[in-house]
């Protein structure tokens, strides 16, 4: 006995792989591999009966029997190629063939079997293209036409009659209804799924769209709503009924309402998604809501249906999902308002810096000048040698505060986007020997060597020679700082490209690679073994790095703690100034050097 589900699991295994995630593709699939392999297989069963009546067949016989069992191959070049539209066209031309060739041996045009010429558009109607059905009639038309003309030029033999002429044709027709009616029956089987398989979808679509918190919208090419889902009642208190047509378009606010056309315009016209925020009104439109309403602020993701073929005949339509941001404008006006609120405490810290700085400059200037009569011994002897140490000290310490000062200005001036940069060009080798030389009497206090080099062919620099020896000046007061007695500083300046690099290279104490991240960031210091043993406030970095910035370049740091540090300055050869760079503090490139 067959089993009924085993042989339903067989046809579904043999559609192919491409077509078994669409289910009425699989259909039509299964449909045509059912069809004509049960007809190749009914002719195999009929061989031996006809073996058993009439003995060993004609040659003729056998060309008829292997003609019919062509359907077989076809249902299994479906089942490997997918290549349905393809499948038909060649069942449609030998069905055409095999029909045509009975006819010619049957009477030609009279022949009972030409009935059966009707059965061939038809088949192809199950591809369900219209290009197939096409072929498949001009097929079956030649086929026919063949007929035709092979009668008018006697070509057709005499008719072979194995019965009554009546009763063949009787049985060519009826065979032919049957056929034709088991297509017609499969035609409507794959309709009646065709409308299931619409129906379920539209109804997932609509429950999809009435339980999503965005509101769904159909348009069209007016921007009139055809189609709001549920979530309209949400957002605006009302039904989502009351969106249709210009309803939507009436609660959106005026102000928004140019820009709302706009984006839809521009959606229809290029077919790509298109994003638009504006603000609608919610609640009841009541005279009192129109006095006073209230609105909140909508996203609005809009995209074209079949964008191509709905702009073709005029019927354009696009679908659109609104979600409430008011919220999430909320957050932003906070954000901005928060920004807007740092960036003027800023901008006050900054000028309280400047003023402050310019207000300590003056009295600082004095006390200097002051004691520097008074270690000279410029108007007398003081007496006590521990009055001329005192003066030393003062002298000293003002000095530091100078610096100091000197530095917090700069690097409020850099901050605020006032330090102004002059560009020209000149010789590297007129900055690197003026600053090693001005900062040789601190080295050698401490017996370090200070030496300087230029690579050979090097062009002029245009940057802002004030400013590139402040640069160099601080990373050498820091190089000799960090350096212990006995060292060695080298400064050395090289091309890089369409970059100059100036690189300032000690084997000093080095820093710690926890610290290197936040070097140049304003009053940091690097916390090295020797705990603070080292004068400074931590601005001389940041000050480098702002410079640097100024000109469009970088500062680098690499060290390797108790080896050394090298900071390297890189700059642009032709320095293009742009003052938006410096609104913000820009990282300082640091690294760490493998220890060998």
């Amino acid at each position: 006995m067959v089993n009924a589900g085993a042989v339903s699991a067989f046809f579904k295994s043999a559609v192919h792989e491409s077509a078994q995630n669409n289910e009425l593709t699989a259909a039509r699939h299964r449909s045509y591999i059912v069809s004509h392999l049960l007809g190749g297989l009914l002719a195999l069963a009929v061989f031996p009966v006809y073996l058993a009546l009439n003995g060993q067949p004609t040659t003729l016989t056998a060309i008829v029997f292997a003609w019919l069992l062509t359907p077989i191959a076809m249902a299994y070049f479906l089942s490997r190629t997918g290549r349905l539209g393809v499948a038909h066209l060649i069942s449609a031309a030998n069905l055409t063939g095999l029909v045509t060739f009975a006819a010619y041996i049957t009477g030609g045009i009279s022949s009972f079997l030409l009935p059966w010429m009707i059965v061939v558009p038809l088949e192809a109607a199950l591809s369900t293209d219209r290009r197939v059905v096409l072929s498949a009639i001009g097929v079956a038309g030649l086929g026919l036409a063949a007929l035709f003309l092979g009668r008018m030029a006697g070509l057709i033999p005499p008719a072979i009659y194995l019965a009554n002429p009546e009763m063949l044709a009787l049985v060519g027709s009826a065979s032919a209804l049957i056929y034709s009616g088991g297509l017609a029956v499969s035609i409507q089987i794959i309709y009646r799924r065709s409308e299931e398989a619409v129906r379920l979808g539209e109804q997932r679509y609509r429950l999809l769209a009435e339980n999503s918190t965005d509101m769904i919208t159909r348009h069209d090419a007016a921007g009139r709503v055809l189609f709001a889902s549920h979530a309209g009642e949400q957002f605006f208190g009302e039904d989502a009924r009351s969106l249709s047509g210009s309803g939507l378009f009436e609660r959106i606010h005026v102000g928004d309402r140019p820009g709302y056309l706009t984006a839809l315009d521009r959606c229809l016209h290029s077919g790509q998604q298109v994003d638009i925020e504006f603000r609608a009104r919610t609640g009841q439109s009541s005279a009192a809501e129109t006095k006073s309403p209230h609105f909140r602020w909508f996203e609005m993701r809009c995209k074209p249906l079949n964008f191509g073929a709905e702009k073709a005949d005029g019927n354009a339509e696009f679908v659109a999902v609104t979600r409430d941001i008011t919220a999430r404008k909320a957050q932003e006006d906070e954000l901005l308002r928060a920004r807007d609120e740092a960036e003027s405490a800023n901008r006050a810290k900054t000028q309280f810096l400047a003023n402050v700085s310019h207000e300590l400059r003056t009295p600082l200037n004095a006390i200097i000048g002051f004691s520097e009569i008074l270690n000279k011994e410029l108007f007398g002897s003081l007496g006590a040698a521990r009055y001329k140490e005192y003066a030393a000290l003062i002298n000293d310490s003002g000095s530091h505060l100078l610096n100091v000062v000197n530095e917090i200005l700069d690097m409020s001036k850099i901050e605020a986007g006032k330090f102004d940069i002059v560009t020209s060009p000149f010789e590297i080798s007129t900055l690197l020997k003026p600053c090693c030389d001005m900062m040789r009497n601190l080295a050698e206090k401490k017996s370090i060597n200070v030496e300087w080099s230029v690579n050979d062919g090097l062009p002029e620099l245009v940057a802002d020679k004030r400013a590139c020896k402040q640069m160099l000046l601080n990373l050498l007061s820091n190089a000799i700082k960090f350096t212990e007695e006995h060292g060695h500083i080298k400064v050395t300046a090289r091309r890089e490209g369409a970059w100059l690099d100036i690189v300032v290279a000690d084997n000093g104490i080095g820093i710690s690679p926890k610290d290197l991240p936040n070097l140049g960031n304003p009053f940091f210091q690097a916390d090295t073994s020797y705990k603070r043993n080292y004068e400074g406030t931590g601005l001389g970095l940041s000050v480098v790095k702002g410079l640097a910035r100024l000109h469009g370049g970088s500062l680098d740091i690499a060290s390797t703690p108790g080896k050394g540090t090298t900071a390297t300055i890189r700059l642009p050869l032709q320095a293009q100034v742009r003052p938006e760079e410096v609104d913000g503090p820009a990282p300082v490139m640091t690294k760490v050097a493998a220890a060998s």
